[in-house]
C-alpha cells in the first residue's frame, strides 16, 4: 500500500509538508554534529575603546581645555605682542608658539609631576615665577617700550632677544600653571591608553584653533587701525598684569601665605 506522501508527494512537498519516516528523522538528527557556539563578539571596552568615552570624556576635555586656554582673549594679546611684524614673521612666532606649547602640555600629560619633581619645583613655586615674568611683559605693552624694536621687524626680522613665541605666548599663556596643571589632572584619571591618547589630541585640537586665531590676527588689525592697536596695547597690559598678580596670589595661597 502506497504512503500518502508517495501519492501526493509533489503536492505536500510543494505546500512545505515534511512526509520523512520519524524514525529516520529522529536518527538523522542524533548523527548531524552540533553546532559550534559562535564566538562573543568583544565589546568596545575589551578592545581599550570606552563605549561612553565621546560623552564624558572629550568633550569635558576640549570644553576644559578651551577655557584654560582661551583662545579668544590671547588671540588679541598676539595681535598686541607682535605690533608692527609683517605676516610671514607673525606665521613663525604663532607657529613657534603652538609647537612649544604643545610640547610642553604632551610632556606635563605624560610625565605630569614627575617632571617638576625631578627639578625640585612645586607647582606653587612655578605659579608665583610665570606670574612675575608675565607682570614684565605687561609692563612693556603698558608702557610701550617694545614699540621702536618692533617697528622694522617686518624687514629686519624678528630679533631672538625680542621674539615673543616662546615667552609669554608659549608659556605662560598657551602652555601655563593651569594648562599644565589642567593636564595633569585629566591624564590622571584616564583608565588605557586609548583615553590617555585622547586627552592629548584634544588638546592639540585647542591648540590648532588658537593657531588658526593667530594667523587671522593680520585681518582684525585691518580693523582696529593704529589707534585702536594702541588703545587696545594697553588695555590688555593692564589685564595681563592683573592676571600675573593672579597668579602670584594663588602660589601664595598654595604655600599658606594668603588665604
Amino acid at each position: 500500500r502506497r504512503s500518502p506522501c508517495a501519492l501526493k508527494g509533489a503536492v505536500r512537498a510543494g505546500n512545505g509538508e515534511n512526509c520523512e519516516n520519524p524514525r529516520t528523522k529522529n536518527t538523522n538528527q542524533q548523527h548531524q554534529p552540533p553546532t559550534p557556539p559562535r564566538a562573543p563578539i568583544a565589546s568596545p571596552l575589551q578592545l581599550g575603546y570606552p563605549a561612553d568615552m565621546n560623552a564624558e570624556l572629550l568633550i569635558p576635555t576640549f570644553v576644559t581645555h578651551f577655557v584654560v586656554i582661551d583662545p579668544i582673549g590671547l588671540t588679541p594679546i598676539f595681535m598686541a605682542m607682535t605690533k608692527g611684524a609683517g605676516a610671514a614673521a607673525r606665521r613663525v612666532i604663532g607657529f613657534r608658539a603652538a609647537l612649544v606649547a604643545a610640547f610642553l602640555l604632551t610632556l606635563f600629560g605624560l610625565f605630569g609631576e614627575k617632571v617638576l619633581d625631578f627639578l625640585g619645583i612645586s607647582m606653587p613655586a612655578f605659579r608665583i615665577a610665570g606670574g612675575i615674568l608675565l607682570f614684565l611683559t605687561a609692563l612693556d605693552m603698558l608702557f610701550e617700550r617694545r614699540s621702536q624694536r618692533r617697528k622694522d621687524q617686518s624687514e629686519t626680522g624678528i630679533d631672538a632677544a625680542d621674539d615673543p613665541s616662546v615667552f609669554p605666548l608659549a608659556t605662560p599663556l598657551l602652555a601655563g600653571p593651569g594648562a599644565m596643571a589642567t593636564m595633569i589632572l585629566l591624564a590622571g584619571q584616564t583608565q588605557n591608553w586609548m583615553e590617555l591618547l585622547a586627552v592629548h589630541l584634544v588638546m592639540l585640537a585647542v591648540l590648532l584653533v588658537v593657531l588658526t586665531l593667530f594667523l587671522s590676527a593680520g585681518l582684525l588689525e585691518r580693523i582696529l587701525r593704529e589707534t585702536g592697536i594702541n588703545v587696545l596695547t594697553r588695555l590688555l597690559g593692564m589685564l595681563l598684569a592683573a592676571l600675573a598678580v593672579q597668579f602670584v596670589l594663588d602660589g601664595m595661597a598654595d604655600f599658606g601665605f594668603v588665604s
